[in-house]
């Protein structure tokens, strides 16, 4: 019997090199067109700015130890149904060591954020913030969206500096 495992070995030495390779070159400020699960949904995304940090609303505060980080996205319907999603599921940050945080639910002072859930006709846009409660000591290095809520295979990802 033949083994092979020079291939296995190779295989498994690029496992590493894939989780520590830099996102997309896409960065804060790009345009990605993304597609959702339904058929003729799409959406063009830019994340048009990253406020790091970013200060509580008035009667909001992070955890101990936590600081709040808001993405402000730009939801361009460019389908042919209307888009009908709560933004803030399908988007993380992540930071320099690959942890990703979801939405904290809390308000930042960025500015106004999305509401739970958005409609948004062909053509149409939506623009808001969403706010992440991080660890203090992570450097925030990317942001992902997906549409329905997440669940879409279609991922966008950006740098951030």
């Amino acid at each position: 019997m033949r083994r092979r495992t020079a291939p296995l070995l190779t295989c498994l030495l690029a496992v590493p090199a894939l989780a520590l390779a830099p996102m997309s070159g896409s960065k804060v400020g790009d345009t990605l067109g993304l597609t959702g699960i339904k058929s003729g949904e799409k959406l063009d995304v830019t994340v048009v700015k990253v406020v790091d940090p970013a200060r509580a609303g008035q009667y909001e505060t992070p955890s101990a130890g936590n600081r709040f980080v808001a993405v402000q996205f730009k939801l361009k319907n460019t389908g042919t149904v209307v888009y009908k999603d709560s933004p803030s599921n399908g988007a993380t940050v992540i930071d320099k060591d690959g942890q990703r945080f979801s939405e904290s639910f809390n308000d930042s002072t960025a500015g106004p954020s999305f509401p739970g859930s958005v409609t948004i006709s062909p053509g149409k846009t939506a623009l808001g913030f969403i706010t992440f409660e991080v660890p203090r000591a992570s450097r925030i290095v990317g942001v992902q969206f997906a549409m329905d809520s997440g669940f879409s295979d279609d991922v966008g990802e950006w740098q951030v500096p």
